[in-house]
Parts: C-alpha cells; sequence; structure tokens
C-alpha cells in the first residue's frame, strides 16, 4: 500500500475585459494509483500583479494576456473607480 500526495495546476483561463488570471490548483492523494481524495485551491493574478513566483504555465499565460495596453486599462478602471467612490 503505497499512499501519495500530488499537486498540479489543473485549470488556468483569462478571465474578463481585463484578463484577470484565474489559476486552479489540485492536490490528489493517491493510494495504489486510485485516487482517495482531491482538494482545489484557487487564486487570481490581475494585470499588473508580480507573477514572478507562479507555475511557468501561469506565467506564460500572464505574458499572453497581460499586455501593457491591457494593464493601463485596468488601472485607468481602479483610478475611475477610486474617485467615484471618494
Amino acid at each position: 500500500m503505497t499512499i501519495e500526495k500530488t499537486t498540479t495546476i489543473d485549470n488556468i483561463s483569462a478571465v474578463g475585459d481585463y484578463k484577470h488570471i484565474h489559476v486552479r490548483e489540485r492536490t490528489d492523494i493517491v493510494e495504489d494509483g486510485n485516487v482517495l481524495s482531491s482538494t482545489y485551491h484557487r487564486w487570481v493574478i490581475a494585470p499588473g500583479q508580480n507573477y514572478s513566483n507562479e507555475h511557468a504555465d501561469v506565467q506564460a499565460m500572464c505574458q499572453q494576456f497581460h499586455t501593457q495596453e491591457i494593464i493601463d486599462s485596468y488601472n485607468t478602471m481602479l483610478a475611475e473607480q477610486a474617485l467615484e467612490n471618494a
């Protein structure tokens, strides 16, 4: 009987007008090749946010979708929103 724990990034997607990167990490507990249980951890990376410590696949998505145009547009939206709420 061998029990092991595996962790993988199983879903990465760009969502919305500002291409927030949604990441899902799956952790499986496996016994003799059979998955006994799975848990998920999710997080979001906003345009302009530091992603240098992320998995290479996540970094590639950020590089593809977080263009300077998207980052500037997102920052403008945040600034306008802050003025409205002031």
